[in-house]
């Protein structure tokens, strides 16, 4: 099996920007899990907690957005999360998503949008493989 084109790994320092919270419109993926996660550490039931910050997507469900397109738990000010220890595997995984691995230019595509793509230490292979 052919490795990947990132064989030797991929550098990444998270700057906190907020800007892969911030943007275009998108989704924020949750699962059963992860919705009673974000529940607790906003102090709510995970019922309450669907009602207010959940929308259903065909037969998934994604956090909601700001009309501007941020997510719900983007703090504009501190340009951070508000329920960052709790955030959603989707959002733990960032920037290492296949789609911004596919290919070396959906990464250089990636790396525009977000300045913390290569800076910093290198991501292993098999740090990045196991996110995926």
């Amino acid at each position: 099996m052919n490795e990947p084109w990132y064989r030797d790994g991929l550098k990444f320092a998270c700057t906190g920007c907020g800007d892969c919270c911030t943007g275009a419109p998108g989704y924020v993926w949750v699962n059963q899990a992860e919705i009673e996660t974000l529940a607790a550490a906003v102090g709510l039931d995970a019922e309450e907690f669907e009602r207010q910050f959940v929308r259903t997507v065909g037969v998934r469900r994604s956090l909601i957005e700001f009309d501007n397109d941020d997510c719900v738990f983007f703090d504009n000010e501190s340009r951070g999360c508000r329920v960052y220890a709790a955030r959603p595997r989707q959002c733990r995984m960032w920037p290492f998503w296949p789609s911004n691995v596919a290919t070396l230019a959906a990464w250089q595509q990636t790396a525009e949008r977000c300045p913390g793509c290569n800076r910093g230490r290198r991501v292993s292979l098999a740090k990045i493989t196991a996110q995926l």
